[in-house]
């Protein structure tokens, strides 16, 4: 959250600061006004910090049900789970979220007050959308969507996500090479060259594309940040963290660390910072959004993935 500067409703009364009546009144109370003009004009850009996240939202959609858009099995939200979800967006409270499984602008704003959040989404026609909440004053600017993203061959029924791809600027000019992803689900610790499944091979084919993207951001030499839904577990090394890292030097902020989502277990929804950006971490600001519901059966009037956040200090 962005840190509010303010002196309080008098600036005399918090300097305690006194004049004498008379023409020979001290010029003391005018001057410490005018200090406190400045800093209120100018707030200072050190300590500013800024919460980013990652959200699965589960299939968030504003269809109604047996919307031939919609699996057989997907039950749109009712009432009280837009509220509930609403609630737990709203105690996220964080700058920059990055969403996957909503249903386009209209469905996150349903989340993200647009009088406060700049929504992007990507420009590819799917129910599962990946986008971006942005809040004000933090300026986002849209680049190309990676669309090599989707790595199913051409004439099938189904399509991945692609990833949009973004410049966040913020207050006091820094700024952030940003890339959401939804990789392929189904081969969440599989050794890729060994399995058998079909889904290791199109997430193995993701790899590439997006170890490109970090390459050119490294070549760059500019903070980015690649967040998301991975679908893939990396308690240890495998292949996509393995091939991440060697493509750019990168924090891992869920390394080490274990997912209290429904029960706990192993994240599957990373944030990855790089370049410059790695320096920007807060120590110790990982976070993760529980639900206070533990009925796993409100996994589908909430979502079966919990906010994933840090902090960070933009230099």
């Amino acid at each position: 959250m962005i840190k509010k500067w303010g002196l309080g409703p008098s600036c005399a009364a918090r300097f305690r600061v006194t004049a004498p009546a008379g023409p020979g009144q001290s010029p003391a109370l005018p001057f410490f006004c005018l200090f406190c003009l400045i800093l209120l004009a100018s707030p200072p850009s050190w300590g500013a910090e800024f919460k980013i996240a990652t959200w699965n939202l589960n299939w968030f959609t504003l269809r109604p049900a047996h919307d031939a858009a919609l699996p057989a099995d997907v039950q749109p939200r009712v009432a009280g789970d837009f509220v509930a979800l609403r609630g737990y967006a709203d105690k996220l409270a964080a700058d920059v979220v990055a969403f996957e499984e909503v249903d386009g602008a209209g469905a996150a704003a349903a989340l993200f007050d647009p009088a406060r959040y700049s929504i992007v989404t990507i420009r590819q026609d799917v129910v599962q959308q990946v986008g971006l909440a942005v809040r004000w004053p933090i300026e986002v600017r849209q680049n190309a969507d990676i669309e090599a993203l989707d790595v199913e061959p051409p004439g099938a029924e189904h399509h991945l996500r692609h990833g949009p791809d973004a410049t966040l600027i913020f207050p006091g000019g820094a700024s952030l090479r940003l890339l959401a992803v939804h990789l392929k689900t189904g081969c969440h610790t599989d050794h890729l060259r060994r399995s058998p499944r079909a889904e290791c091979a199109l997430f193995a084919r993701q790899i590439p594309v997006v170890a490109a993207w970090l390459r050119a951001r490294a070549a760059e030499g500019a903070p980015f940040a690649l967040l998301g839904d991975f679908n893939r577990v990396m308690d240890e090394k495998e292949e996509f963290s393995a091939a991440a890292e060697a493509a750019a030097p990168m924090v891992r902020v869920t390394e080490g660390s274990s997912d209290p989502c429904w029960g706990g277990g192993s994240f599957i929804d990373h944030i990855f910072l790089g370049g410059p950006a790695r320096g920007w971490l807060v120590p110790g600001s990982l976070r993760v959004l529980t639900y206070r519901s533990t009925d796993e059966r409100d996994k589908e009037h909430l979502s079966d993935h919990c906010p994933v956040s840090v902090r960070l200090r933009p230099g």
